[in-house]
């Protein structure tokens, strides 16, 4: 199954399997592997911030078709168009992963003379698979940039994330099972989100075992 993650400024990468995505989770991104977790996340974010994750990729390869929009009718279309879209990233990921020894990248920074094999050109918009860290790292600094500047904002109120600090902050913290319900995540990305997002975010995050045998997760004052 695809795994998909939309970083802070709207970047979406496709990764032909979930492991791929850590270092994209360590930089702030969120992972989605179907509509109706896109949907979920989708429901925490004002909706002129889907129609620029719509405009940052459509009229551009290969999203050639698609009109640039001034507003959506609602925000299940929104999300519906967006997913349908993007699912020529996953059958282009899922490819890549069997051809290529690299992964595929491309953002408004590429330049047109220098592409690399299989790598197509779009706005904000990038194909990826499994590789090795070293090759994720090119696109890092825009990345962490974008982390950095969500730091300093800090998550919104209400957000799903202030959600989860505000159990982290509690007493007796909050179990990976909560936070796995709370924002419909699977196992190894609430661990990356703990171990990347929270640490660069200033939050000193303990794990360790309830009485219940339980993995729980708390944020020491």
């Amino acid at each position: 199954m695809t795994t998909f993650t939309i970083a802070t400024d709207n970047n979406i990468t496709a990764f032909a399997a979930p492991e791929a995505a850590q270092d994209m989770l360590a930089l702030g991104a969120m992972p989605f592997t179907s509509q109706k977790e896109l949907a979920q996340l989708a429901a925490d974010w004002p909706t002129n911030r889907l129609v620029e994750v719509w405009n940052s990729f459509a009229g551009v390869a290969p999203f050639d078709e698609l009109k640039p929009v001034t507003k959506f009718t609602d925000r299940a279309t929104a999300v519906n168009r967006i997913w349908q879209a993007i699912q020529k990233l996953a059958s282009g990921a899922q490819e890549g992963a069997q051809d290529a020894p690299k992964a595929a990248t491309a953002t408004q920074e590429a330049s047109p003379q220098k592409k690399a094999p299989k790598t197509k050109k779009s706005a904000n918009v990038a194909k990826a698979k499994p590789a090795k860290k070293a090759a994720a790292a090119k696109s890092a600094p825009k990345a962490k940039r974008a982390a950095k500047a969500q730091e300093n904002a800090g998550p919104r109120e209400g957000s799903k994330t202030a959600q989860v600090i505000a159990t982290l902050q509690r007493k007796n913290g909050a179990t990976l099972a909560e936070i796995m319900e709370k924002l419909s995540w699977k196992r190894p990305s609430v661990r990356g989100f703990m171990a990347g997002a929270m640490k660069k975010a200033g939050y000193a995050v303990e794990s360790f075992k309830s009485d219940k045998g339980e993995r729980t997760y708390r944020i020491n004052p």
